[in-house]
């Protein structure tokens, strides 16, 4: 069995999975803003789990992960801090560290033989890029959402005009998912539109896969996306991408 752990600004999500990729249990827990309460929650929810064979843990981090251990997080002012040393104590298995971002885009990628580009618009705007199933280096680097651009004649960050967040706050919504009308949907996708052209010229992907929030409604505005030579594609699970991802990394490193 593998236990996926991914930690989120506002949840962190825990599922064990089978060896065939099935999941059988999950638990969820708000993300408390102190590092000492958060990592007091983890370990009490890990407990639950130690009495399953776990044959290796993938952690899933919004941020910066470094010798497997030391991680910065980027939604929290937490500084480096160190995860392994509690999650070993606890399990007997190898653990593993890796960016939330490249974990969604390795499994939304292993569904095409081609190159994919992978494309998360949520709070903001990551991502990654890999090709016949594995992660390309350039996903490492990968911050398109950072990329400044001028809508409505302002400038901003391409996050600031297009993650789901920055939707929610210009229609004054709850959730970005409650958006539909068809004016609405072309306004959609021209601020998905505008990064577009220079991570195609860029990157060069047979297909572009739109995650996160947006993609949950990826049907409601994809047709009004410019044609630019590549495949636009909804994600499998597009909120879920993160914890099948921790699953395929750790499956991977057997």
């Amino acid at each position: 069995m593998y236990l996926a752990i991914d930690i989120g600004g506002t949840k962190t999500l825990i599922a064990l999975f089978s060896k065939r990729g099935r999941v059988i249990r999950r638990f969820k827990f708000k993300t408390a803003r102190k590092f000492n309460r958060f990592l007091g929650d983890l370990e009490v929810a890990l407990a639950e789990f130690k009495k399953y064979k776990i044959t290796a843990i993938t952690v899933a981090i919004p941020g910066l992960v470094q010798k497997n251990c030391s991680v910065s997080l980027g939604n929290r002012d937490w500084g480096k801090i160190d995860l392994f040393a509690p999650i070993k104590s606890l399990f007997d298995c190898p653990i593993y560290f890796e960016n939330d971002a490249n974990l969604a885009t390795l499994y939304e990628s292993s569904f095409y033989t081609g190159r994919v580009v992978f494309l998360t618009f949520s709070t903001g705007i990551g991502g990654g890029v890999a090709e016949k199933g594995k992660l390309l280096p350039e996903s490492s680097k990968f911050e398109p959402g950072h990329k400044i651009y001028t809508y409505n004649e302002k400038k901003a960050e391409w996050e600031d005009i297009a993650a789901a967040s920055a939707l929610e706050k210009y229609y004054h919504v709850d959730q970005a998912t409650d958006l539909r009308k068809k004016t609405i949907m072309m306004d959609v996708a021209n601020r998905i539109a505008l990064g577009l052209p220079n991570i195609i010229d860029k990157y060069h992907p047979d297909i572009v896969v739109i995650g996160g929030p947006m993609g949950k409604i990826f049907k409601r505005f994809y047709k009004y996306l410019p044609e630019l030579g590549v495949k636009y594609r909804r994600p499998k699970r597009p909120l879920e991408s993160v914890i099948y991802g921790c699953y395929l990394f750790s499956k991977n490193k057997k």
